[in-house]
């Protein structure tokens, strides 16, 4: 019920402003956020699950987190998350013929620090997305990303690894 609340409260507030404000809120929704962090409005938290952002990350509106309370939402510090992210922990086994959504299970999503999340990506439950990583906008990130890498594409497949040399 609380998060219903601080939905509610989120969706009142401005878009791009009162960050401060939407961390005291977001906090009293049992969502961990550290110093630094800008969560945009519009953005939802359905479930109970724990939601964790490290410090000086930014949520870009319109996101959402499926979250259960078996499992964790971390998103390291300093990452970008773009425009209608979707982080979905939640999925279902390959069922019997006659209902093919069979017996559902929920696994964590790691964002590791320093990560850039394009525009309306997806990610699934069991997802690692490795440190200094690049997802593009729209993909589908079904398996885990390596650190210094860009991904892309429905399902996300990797375009190029990043050294040191493009800092």
């Amino acid at each position: 019920m609380k998060r219903y609340f601080l939905n509610l409260a989120l969706f009142l507030f401005p878009v791009s402003s009162f960050f401060f404000f939407k961390c005291l809120l977001l906090k009293l929704g049992n969502v961990n956020v550290s110093d630094g962090v800008s969560v945009n409005g519009h953005t939802w938290f359905y479930g109970r699950g724990k939601v964790e952002i490290g410090e000086n990350s930014w949520i870009g509106p319109r996101c959402r987190f499926y979250s259960d309370q078996s499992v964790t939402i971390s998103i390291g510090k300093n990452c970008d998350v773009a425009p209608e992210v979707a982080f979905v922990t939640g999925s279902h086994e390959i069922g019997v013929e006659s209902r093919r959504a069979g017996v559902g299970y929920c696994k964590s999503i790691v964002i590791e620090d320093g990560c850039w999340i394009g525009a309306r990506v997806t990610i699934l439950g069991g997802v690692t997305i490795g440190s200094g990583s690049v997802v593009g906008a729209g993909a589908l990130v079904n398996k885990s990303v390596p650190s210094n890498t860009i991904v892309a594409g429905v399902p996300a497949k990797i375009i190029r690894s990043l050294d040191e040399v493009d800092d």
